[in-house]
Formats: structure tokens, sequence, C-alpha cells
């Protein structure tokens, strides 16, 4: 008889969302299960549900390595997902399994599982280990279906890749290459700092970058404990925290408050957001840093409210006026300060790479990451629901403060409530990147896209399947169907950054890619450069 198939479910160390997103995952389960069933293989499920936490899901380390010792080395083994998961959960295991992995995630904007897939799957790449990956609404279709087959029968599941291209093979223009190479040259010889507050969120192994990749590139950490914003929060004085509020008021920011602290956001939340967003800024100026990222997930989760609000200010030029403690020097006056959110490192390079490169072009340098949610058909064509919790700059969006809007972060995720920064990207020409390790080495995928308008019902539908407190964008990938974009993107992040138009954003992305190269990082152009 052909051995049977383990499947393991990895899942987030909150309790609250383990619960909350358990039948989900049951129902991924059993269709996956039913699946391989139909192919002549048995399922052993590696873990059993947990009466008492009321969930099945690896839910830490510690209790991953147990799992993993029950599990026969050489089994088969499928690790479906159907909400966020933390990767360092069981990677330790996938690490030194010997027998065939396979990732799987229902395509579903709902937790999400595509986001815990694309992490995971960036952490293996990371971290050298063999796998094959899959995804699916229903489990039934002949996308999943044949690969899987082909899995069962010990073979690679190989994606098409033909959209991607290394640098070497696209032409650059001099302008472009020289314009790169020199902002290049500047950064390693000026060199600058990731002010990183509390390293490693939420199990992105792939968000790290060891020091001795980074660090040829002219960027250096200084590692920063959210403890000590914590601490510098307390020293902000509530008029100033007022005078930020204030600011975002005059420009027409909406706050949806509410009484309850529970499940409302309440204006006691929004002034230690602004305490925070001050915070932040005198700890970066004090130690020089040149980009900073707030963990905020484990720690800060459990003293104040969420950093998502503060993350999209700071990525804005375009924000409330901090002074340093003691004197009236404005700190950052007129620019960004780029944050990654969820201190993913590779977006923090990224972002100070794209905030050299346009200011350079003269460009507004506002840039964010978002999670590849989640995507749909729509009047003929694919598209991406870009959509992350926080570090989105309101100028993204097509009216600015005037059409931002602040709502309390879900209770499950985020007990102590705290507001976002939230509104619809405006339609326009993007450039979007992702760096990321891959045998050793940083790379680079950079591409193009374009942000689109759709009706307010469809964007309204789009939130309520994913998470409608969050900032959202609607972007149509150039030359990138969803399964390529799926099978070679390996993080849950993207970078995006808006151009004037489809030929300034191919200059954007050549002075950019010649920027990377130059920096020592491996290019690859996927997709097309102009629609």
């Amino acid at each position: 008889m052909p051995e049977p198939v383990y499947l393991i479910a990895n899942g987030d160390l909150r309790l609250s969302a383990n619960r909350v997103c358990w039948p989900a995952q049951q129902q991924a389960e059993e269709a996956v299960g039913a699946a391989i069933r139909t192919l002549g293989r048995d399922v052993v499920r590696g873990h059993p549900a947990d009466p008492v936490r009321q969930h099945g899901f690896i839910d830490s380390q510690r209790y991953g390595m147990e799992v993993f010792r029950r599990i026969p080395p050489d089994a088969p083994l499928v690790v479906v997902e159907a909400v966020w998961q933390y990767s360092h959960h069981v990677l330790h295991g996938l690490y030194t399994h010997q027998g065939p992995i396979l990732t799987v995630a229902n395509w579903s904007g709902q937790w999400p599982g595509l986001v815990g897939l694309l992490n995971l799957n960036g952490s293996l790449t990371k971290a050298g280990v063999r796998y094959s990956t899959l995804w699916s609404a229903g489990f039934s279709d002949e996308f999943f279906l044949s690969g899987l087959a082909k899995w069962l029968h010990g073979e690679q599941v190989v994606h098409d890749a033909s959209h991607v291209r290394p640098l070497s093979a696209v032409s650059l223009s001099a302008e472009a290459r020289q314009a790169g190479e020199s902002l290049a040259r500047e950064l390693k010889r000026q060199k600058a700092i990731l002010g990183v507050f509390d390293e490693g969120c939420m199990g992105m192994y792939n968000a790290i970058i060891p020091d001795e990749l980074l660090h040829p590139t002219g960027v250096f950490k200084e590692r920063l404990s959210q403890s000590a914003l914590y601490a510098a929060m307390r020293t902000v004085s509530d008029s100033e925290a007022a005078a930020v509020r204030k600011w975002l008021d005059a420009r027409g920011m909406k706050f949806l408050t509410g009484p309850n602290e529970e499940t409302d956001l309440t204006d006691r939340q929004i002034h230690e957001q602004c305490k925070m967003y001050i915070a932040a800024l005198r700890m970066a100026d004090e130690f020089g840093c040149d980009s900073i990222g707030i963990q905020y997930q484990q720690g800060l989760k459990d003293l104040c409210p969420a950093s998502d609000l503060v993350e999209g200010l700071l990525n804005n030029p375009d924000r409330p006026p901090v002074r340093a403690a003691g004197n009236g020097r404005i700190l950052y006056d007129g620019q960004a300060l780029t944050h990654f959110n969820e201190v993913d490192e590779c977006a923090g390079l990224d972002g100070l790479v794209t905030n050299r490169v346009w200011r350079a072009l003269g460009w507004d340098p506002s840039n964010t990451l978002h999670d590849v949610r989640y995507g749909e058909q729509y009047d003929g064509r694919f598209i991406w629901v870009f959509e992350i919790s926080g570090a989105v700059p309101a100028s993204h969006f097509t009216g600015g403060y005037a059409s931002a809007v602040s709502e309390r972060q879900p209770p499950m995720y985020f007990p102590l409530g705290g507001g976002t920064l939230k509104g619809v990207s405006k339609p326009g020409e993007i450039v979007w990147s992702r760096v990321f390790i891959e045998e050793g080495r940083l790379k680079a995928d950079i591409g193009r896209a374009g942000v689109v308008e759709l009706p307010p019902e469809e964007t309204e539908r789009r939130w309520r399947i994913t998470t409608p407190q969050w900032p959202i964008m609607h972007a149509v990938t150039y030359g990138i169907t969803r399964d390529q974009m799926m099978a070679r993107h390996k993080s849950n992040h993207i970078q995006v950054a808006y151009a004037p138009d489809a030929a300034l954003a191919n200059h954007a992305l050549a002075v950019k890619a010649a920027m990377f190269a130059a920096l020592g990082l491996e290019v690859s152009v996927c997709g097309q450069l102009i629609p």
C-alpha cells in the first residue's frame, strides 16, 4: 500500500485568532484531505485538535517540535494553511524533514491563508528547504488536482516562471544605469541606519536580513527595544499629542470612535497613538535612523494601542510636525521617515532605496508595503487586493487625509485597539518590488503594475471578505498572471510606490533596479514594463 500523507496546520501565537479562524481551517483541511484520498492515498493528521484550546493549530515553536517528533522523517508532508501563521512554529521541522513537502493554501482573503502561505514559502526559500506549493479556491480544479497528482507521484510541482528575466537581459538606458549606480555609491559611502524595534515579528524568518548580507549595501541596523519606545511615549506631553490629533482633524481625517475600549476606537487610544508617533520620531532622531520598523504585534500589543496609524504618518513627507525634546528643531522636516511594517527588514532596505530613488527623481517618495492578500477577476481582468494593517501613507489615497478614515483594529489581533489609516489607493502607475534571500544571497524582484479604480460597491465587497479596517489597493500586475505571481513571490509583503505616468514608471524601475544591482543584489525584472 502507498504510504500515507501526513497533514499539519500551522497557526497564530494568539489564542483568540486561532479560535476564531479554526472553522475555516477545518473546511480547507477536509477539502484537501478529500482530494488526496480521491487520488488513492490515505491522510494522517500529524497532531490532534485540542478541546481545551478549541483549535487544532500548531501554536508555538515548542509544540511544533513535539509534533515533528511524531511524524516519520521521510513521510510525504502537506502543510495546509487557511490562516495567517507564524512560520517559525514549523520551520525547524521542515528544515530537517527528509520527505517531500507541499505547502497549500485556500484561495480566500478571509484570515488569510494566502498571506500565510507566501510567508512560509519565503521562509523555506531563505532556509534552503526544497518544497512544492499549490493554492485553490475549492481544491477540485484542474490546476490543483494535476499539481497534487504530480506531487503524490514523487514529482516536484514546477510553475511557469516565464515572466521573470535577469536584469542582464533587460536593456537599461545609460541615464538610468548611471543614476542608479551613483545613488548606490552614495549610499555605500555615506551609509544608512535601519532602526529595528525588536527583530523577528510574527515568525517572519524571511523578513530578517543577516548582518553579513546587509552590511555590503552600506546599511546597518540599530537594534532598538520596543520597551524603550513605550518608555519614550510616557515622556510625551498631552499637549504635544493633542497637537498631532488637531493637525489630522484640520486635514479632514475622520476617526470612527465609540465608548467601548474593548470593541471601539476611542479618543484615548488615538491620543496614545499620537504619543507613539512623536516618540518614534524622537528615538529615530536620537539614533540617527534613516528608516525604522516597529514590530508591535508581540509585546506592545499588550501595553498600548496599535502602531498602524503611526506607520502611515511616518511614510508621508506631509505629516504632523514634531519637534525635538528641549528645542524647536523640527524632526525630519519635509521628509518621510520610511517605516517598514512588522519590522520586515527586506521591506526596510527596499523602502530606503525607493525613498532615495524617488527623491532623486524629484517625486513624492511616499512608499509602503502591502500584503499580497487576495484577488479576483473583475470586468475581464484579474485585480489583486493589496492590503495591510498599517504603513500606508495618506498620499496614496485619492483625497489624501481628507479621504482617510481611522477605524479600530480587530480585537482578536489587537486587544488594546488603536486606529488604522484607511483609504482606497488612487488610480495610477506603480513600481512594485520585493527584496528576499535565496541561496545565501540578497535578491530583488521588481516589476510594474497599475492601480485601478473599482466601483464603490465592489471595493466594499472586497473589504468585507478581507479586513474592512485596513487600507486597500486594487492592482493589476502587468504581464504576470495570478499563478505566476503566487509561484514566484517570496514573501507575504510587496513594496509599492507611485510614478507620474507609465513612461516615467519604467524609468524609475530602471534606476531602482540599477541601484539594487550596484548594491550587490541579484535583480530580476518580472512581467512587462509598459502596459
